[in-house]
Formats: C-alpha cells, structure tokens, sequence
C-alpha cells in the first residue's frame, strides 16, 4: 500500500517513468530545464527507491566486505562511510558501491539492476565467515536531496548535513519514523540521501517536496540529474564504467582504492598498475559539433586522422547552459584537451576532448536539449 501511494505521489506531479537497467524511474516531471536548475541552482527532490540497497550482517560483517572491495573499511567508524568498487581477480569491475558503517551493520548502495551481481560476487567467498547479506530495498526507500541549497533546506525542518562525504547520522522526524541521513553529492553539487522506512515514504515524500518548494526548487527525474552528471564529469557504472572496465580507466581511483590497506580480491593488478604504468584508456570529455550532435549516441565511435577507432562515447547529454555534452574513454594516446576525432559512421561530425567538469566558457548557442530516453 505505502508503494502505491508514493508511486502516486510521483505521478500525481507529472512524473514520467521509464526503466533503467529493468528498474522503474522517472524519466522526468515535464520541464527537463526546470529540473536542471532545480539540480544546479537550489535544491531537489529526486526519487533513487530503483538503487540497490543490501545490509552486510554478521561478526565478520567488515573485516569479510574489507577483503572484497577496493577501499577501506576496516577503518571506518560508525557514521562513516566510503566509495569504492567491486572487482574481479583481474581487477575488472563488477559494481561500484557506497559504503555506510553503522552501528550493527554495514549498508551497500549500488546502481540500479546491480543487486543480484553484486550479492552472487559476495557470497561466492563466504567460507567461515560469520556474515549475512539482506536486501533491505523492501524496508526503506531512498529519496535524495541535492543542489547549492541542500543545508538551507535541511536546515529549516531542523536536520543538519554531517559534515565528511558519505558520513551519516540517525534523525527523528515527528509521525514519520527515524530516518538515515547521508552526506552524499551525487551530481556535482551538494546534496544528501535519505533512507526512509516504507511506510512512512509517501508522507516524508510529500513534506520534503513541500519544502522544495518553499527553497524554489522541485521535483527532478533522471534525465536531468543525468545532464547535471555529465557536466560534472561524473563517471557511472553502466555508463562509462562496466565489467570491462578497470578502476583507474574511470579516473576513480583517488576515490575509491586505499594503496596502504590489506589483501583484497583484484588487489594485486592494481597495485601493479600503479607501480609499473599507466592505464590504455582514460575518462574524458568531449564538446560535439552541430552535425555530431544530432546523430551522437552512447557507443558511437571515435576515430582519428588515419581512421583508426581511438575513443568511445558513452554518456550524452545537452546542457540547458553549455550545450552538446559527452563522457566517455580514449586512448592516452588521444586524450590530450584539444584533440579532434571523427565520428565513426553512421554517427557523422566532429568531437572536441574537452577537460572535465565542463567550465561554463564553452557554452554555445545550442540549448536544446537532446532526446535522453532511457534504454
């Protein structure tokens, strides 16, 4: 009952759904301009119940998820948290995941699609390990707050922002449960996720909208947090990240990989890839020109002057204030700012590397946004 009053909620404001990854989204509420401006400007209310949610339990709980990812968790403390990245023994990504530290359990945060992989790596490794691994997804649902007036909003229904990345604190709320209250900014602003018990998710849904409103913000679907994303810079696993993918490739590794702490799976290729060299490929930017732009799609191909495949696109977007926007890998080789490449038929025009985030001088004429729909 609780799901179907808030999936009306989100339809009774104009909410357009979609799938992603086979999960239900909203696409967006109906003024994609208005949403990005809500992300960049003030603050909104963004609807993340699609994300994987899954509650490592157990003894061994951290020390266990410690020696599968790519970050520390050892050193955690409850009410910190961290990013990092699942991979194989090669060192090839299978997820990338935030990671909470509370008191009694620890709480995994992944795309959307994702649970299933991520749960089948896990508990491929359990031997004697006292450790339990639950989909908490049907006991809470994740509504996120982001944009330059995230703490103003907070601030005025008596919440405050913890003050280190992915740090999180417990907060009551009167008639609506306690809730989990993370520092997370997804979408290259400030911004926090809260973890709201099912129940009380349609009516915490409606007062925190209320309050957007009153900071002149709103409602914001994934089209537009997908253009606030790009113009950021910000990698995302389906996107430019995959199970082909290693770490350092996304430009990541600042973020999600500890080179002081112990064994982890994958943990020697990377190590190694420090050591001895760089990566082949590297995150980077691209500014389209008027043709590229309106035949570009993600895996289009780039190519160089002797027509040689030296880039792949993998997120489009197009910026109410910068314009034709991608993200994407390229060759080291051709990943210098600056670099044009030639789209790889039937994609036709020219990409520019650009460095990332997107500094607002580039933007051009073209503000029209490109058709986003999801897969």
């Amino acid at each position: 009952m609780s799901a179907d009053l808030f999936q009306g909620f989100l339809s009774n404001n104009g909410a357009e759904f979609g799938k992603l990854s086979g999960k239900k989204v909203v696409q967006n509420y109906g003024d994609l301009v208005a949403e990005h401006r809500y992300l960049t400007q003030k603050v909104a209310l963004i609807d993340l119940t699609s994300r994987g949610a899954m509650a490592a339990l157990g003894d061994d709980r951290v020390k266990y998820i410690n020696g599968q990812v790519t970050n520390e968790v050892m050193g955690l403390r409850p009410g910190q948290g961290c990013y990092a990245a699942l991979v194989n023994v090669k060192a090839k990504m299978q997820s990338d995941l935030n990671i909470y530290r509370l008191e009694d359990e620890l709480i995994l945060d992944f795309e959307p699609g994702q649970f299933e992989v991520v749960k089948t790596r896990l508990e491929r490794n359990i031997v004697s390990d006292q450790v339990e691994l639950v989909d908490v997804s049907p006991h809470f649902g994740l509504l996120s707050l982001q944009g330059p007036d995230t703490c103003g909003l907070l601030e005025s229904i008596g919440f405050s922002l913890p003050v280190e990345p992915l740090s999180h604190n417990k907060v009551s709320t009167p008639n609506m449960g306690e809730w989990f209250l993370m520092h997370n900014s997804r979408f290259g602003s400030i911004g926090c996720d809260l973890y709201i018990p099912i129940e009380y998710l349609p009516v915490a849904a409606e007062y925190l909208f209320k309050n957007t409103l009153k900071h002149a913000g709103g409602l914001a679907g994934w089209q537009a947090t997908e253009v606030s994303r790009v113009e950021a810079g910000i990698p995302r696993f389906g996107s430019e990240m995959d199970q082909d993918t290693l770490p350092p490739e996304a430009n990541i590794q600042d973020r999600a990989i500890s080179y002081s702490k112990g064994c982890y799976i994958g943990q020697e290729i990377i190590a190694r890839i420090r050591t001895y060299g760089r990566v082949n490929r590297t995150l980077v930017g691209f500014r389209f020109d008027k043709t590229l732009a309106e035949s570009v799609v993600p895996g289009s191909l780039l190519e160089d002057e002797s027509g040689k495949v030296v880039a792949k696109v993998t997120s489009i977007a197009n910026s109410p204030s910068l314009g034709p926007l991608g993200l994407g890998l390229a060759r080291r080789t051709h990943s210098e700012m600056g670099v044009v490449l030639s789209a790889k038929v039937p994609a036709v025009g020219k990409a520019t590397i650009t460095a990332i985030p997107f500094d607002e001088t580039l933007a051009n004429s073209n503000n029209t946004f490109l058709d986003n729909s999801l897969a």
